[in-house]
């Protein structure tokens, strides 16, 4: 037999309408109330009907995430399921579903999103980066849909709510942590240019070197796919030059991964050969041989707080545009050494 809200109602010893309201998370509900019905609710099994709920208030309960690419390319990289955990936990504390893009393509991913939003399929979405021109940004801006963005938007910053690191920063300090320890010779190795963080990184390690009075070399720049293929082609690349470098800034943990397996195949290690400061910190670089310094972005957190303040902006359309800065941290572990001169 089929508990409804009056089954529920008369457990507590309230009334039908302070059931719906418990549903809601209603705020004019004390706690207490809310622990009552909350109570009765799991003595009698009950499980509110969200299909109906979602009729009635004219929301669905749903938030969209966009990938930057193709979900199986995108879930090779762990910075992905870590950012979906934080979103996860903000979602599922005011009883939010997820759901993703699935496209292939760019083109493919803009129709999910159209569909999305056309078929009044979620409240609102979390971009999962920043692209430079990027046209789901620009649909999204001009549908009036409520959004937040993973990362600093190309342009307009200031008219969406977005939650990042201060790129420039870390890479700026993540490069003199290698100036520090005496290397001159330092790549950058980023991931795709149309990425706002990866332009943020570029700037910040031209800025160290900049300040440290060193040379900026463009044989010295190499940008492939946030991928361990990527680390590798980069490394090749790099390693090929007459005067190679000795240390590197690589913009992501598994890109780094890729170049500690292409060092250690052609019989190079690190950090006697070549210093490494990657970012993310994901459980990778700290179980990778050697474990690698990695600078901590708060990957659940830039989650987490996307999801809370879309939340605050579809259940508040006055809510203010936010610029949420989440700090980040240096870990030092064992890829960084001191430059030694090669001995005559």
């Amino acid at each position: 037999m089929t508990v409804t809200i009056k089954d529920v109602a008369k457990r507590a010893n309230v009334a039908p309408s302070t059931v719906s309201r418990v549903i809601a998370d209603s705020p004019r509900i004390s706690e207490k109330t809310k622990k009552k019905v909350r109570e009765a609710m799991k003595e009698l099994g009950y499980h509110p009907n969200f299909i109906a709920r979602s009729l009635a208030n004219k929301s669905t309960q749903v938030i969209g995430l966009i990938m930057p690419s193709s979900a199986d390319k995108a879930f090779q990289n762990p910075f992905f399921p870590e950012v979906i955990r934080g979103i996860s936990k903000a979602v599922h504390d005011r009883q939010y579903a997820l759901q993703l893009s699935t496209g292939e393509t760019e083109a493919e991913i803009y129709d999910g999103v159209v569909h999305m939003v056309q078929g009044k399929r979620v409240d609102g979405v979390i971009l999962l980066y920043s692209r430079a021109n990027d046209k789901i940004m620009a649909y999204l801006q001009k549908e009036d849909v409520p959004f937040v963005v993973i990362g600093k938007p190309h342009k307009k910053a200031e008219e969406i709510t977005h939650v990042d690191n201060d790129n420039v920063r870390a890479a700026r300090e993540a490069t003199e942590y290698l100036i520090e320890l005496g290397h001159e010779r330092i790549a950058f190795v980023g991931g795709n240019v149309n990425l706002i963080v990866t332009m943020d990184r570029l700037r910040g390690y031209e800025k160290a070197l900049k300040s440290a009075s060193l040379s900026y070399r463009k044989d010295y720049i190499v940008h492939e796919e946030f991928l361990k293929e990527g680390g590798q082609e980069a490394m090749k690349e790099l390693l090929s030059l007459a005067e190679p470098p000795t240390a590197l800034v690589v913009a992501d943990d598994l890109m780094a991964l890729g170049v500690l397996n292409t060092l250690a195949e052609m019989g190079l290690s690190v950090p006697a050969d070549l210093s490494i400061v990657s970012f993310n910190n994901v459980l990778l670089s700290e179980i990778s041989r050697p474990p690698l310094t990695s600078v901590d972005i708060n990957i659940f957190q830039l989650g987490f707080e996307a999801a809370r303040n879309l939340i605050q902006q579809i259940e508040n359309p006055n809510e203010p545009i936010k610029r949420i800065i989440i700090p980040h941290t240096l870990v030092k572990r064992f890829s960084c050494d001191y430059y030694k001169a090669p001995s005559e």
